[in-house]
């Protein structure tokens, strides 16, 4: 593809998402009935605690993890509160090992379980039913940690939650006691960190690094899982985590085991491929192209165990994905391939001398922030698939060296 091509096609992608970013009709009503709701009178809520907190997320694995440097931050201002986090089920094994967290609620969020939409009025019935049991559990504030969530704010505010905290956005602040200015720059990690604030005061980043435990068990499993496949103690394990929430965030099959081989031949390694149970046939098309004999892992283990996983890699690599932060967080190097996604929004929260980030530096509608291009042709969205095979081994040999 020419230069003039690559720009024609990138002014075509920064029209398409300025169209999909711009709010439809159906936002507009969406947003005068939220209005209509945040406005109406509800009688307080007597069983209320002030000392119970209430954390709402409702994204996948990446997003959750990012709010664990606002949750330890709130344990140590407040240590003898009672801390409850409400996520979706598909997350709950990201908050669980923490110890500052009192009690984790599941919940299959509306718009978040990844199938299609069904009854346009099912969410609101949803949040109804959400709010009468939040109100049996006398929460004393709310904090809506994604910022654009009006249902967690809607659910909250129905619940008559006293001191509801989240971002002033269109949809969500009619729903909130204390709006907060949102900083759309910021990284996702800051953003959670400012809503705690006032319980916390200001946190610096120096302060709130990304951590994950790791539980002996998950570890005595992964020392277990290597050994039975060949793997030595002391042989260097690299991770490739290919699987990302969307498809326009994955490279192609044939570059992940060019670069498999490679690693493994210059650097005497064992490169395990992971991925969920939904990924498998994906990351087996992987290990059938590569000529050294990697393990497969994907949907063998748990959030906890790729955990442990990571903490034996000396490197791992992959797309923008949950997996890829859950490594930072137990403090492997990385290398990030990012595309639709904005890094400084969603990129790794640890030293960039650790965790290296890639981009296709020729597309100038990247990052686009539209991670569903479903309708049109994937090749018109090349930004991930074009980052080349010799970007990835010079970042992973950095590392590695």
């Amino acid at each position: 593809m020419t230069v003039s091509d690559r720009a024609a096609l990138a002014a075509r992608n920064r029209a398409l998402a300025a169209q999909k970013h711009r709010p439809t009709a159906r936002t507009h009503v969406r947003r005068a009935l939220l209005h209509l709701i945040g406005r109406a009178p509800l009688p307080p809520l007597r069983n209320a605690r002030s000392d119970a907190i209430l954390l709402i997320r409702p994204d996948h694995v990446g997003d959750v993890l990012f709010i664990t440097p606002a949750v330890r931050a709130l344990r140590a201002a407040l240590p003898e509160a009672e801390v409850t986090a409400l996520v979706g089920p598909w997350s709950a094994g990201v908050l669980a090992p923490f110890p500052e967290v009192d009690h984790v609620v599941t919940l299959r969020f509306p718009g978040f379980t990844r199938s299609a939409k069904g009854d346009p009025f099912g969410p609101y019935r949803t949040a109804w039913r959400t709010a009468r049991k939040l109100r049996q559990m006398g929460v004393g504030a709310a904090v809506v940690m994604r910022p654009d969530h009006w249902w967690g704010a809607m659910a909250a505010h129905l619940a008559r939650i006293p001191v509801r905290v989240g971002y002033d956005l269109p949809d969500v602040a009619p729903f909130l006691t204390e709006p907060a200015r949102f900083d759309a720059g910021a990284h996702s990690v800051r953003l959670n960190l400012k809503l705690v604030e006032r319980w916390t005061g200001p946190v610096a980043d120096a302060d709130a690094p990304l951590r994950f435990p790791v539980a002996a068990e998950d570890a005595a499993y992964i020392d277990a899982y290597l050994a039975e496949r060949g793997c030595a103690p002391e042989q260097r394990v690299i991770v490739i985590h290919a699987g990302a929430g969307s498809a326009y965030k994955t490279w192609l099959p044939d570059h992940w085991a060019s670069v498999g081989d490679a690693l493994a031949r210059r650097h005497s390694a064992r490169v395990v491929l992971t991925g969920t149970a939904r990924e498998a046939v994906a990351v087996r098309q992987i290990a059938l192209r590569m000529a050294d004999s990697p393990i497969v892992a994907a949907g063998d283990t748990t959030i906890g165990q790729l955990a442990a996983l990571c903490t034996r890699a000396r490197l791992v690599l992959g797309p923008d994905s949950g997996p890829l932060h859950l490594a930072v967080a137990v403090g492997a190097p990385t290398v990030h391939l990012y595309g639709p996604a904005d890094p400084k929004r969603y990129g790794p929260w640890g030293p960039r001398a650790r965790h290296i980030v890639l981009q296709h530096g020729q597309m100038a509608c990247v990052p686009c922030g539209i991670l569903d291009w479903s309708g049109d042709d994937a090749a018109n969205h090349p930004c991930v698939r074009d980052i080349t095979v010799s970007q990835v081994l010079d970042a992973a040999s950095a590392l590695l060296r």
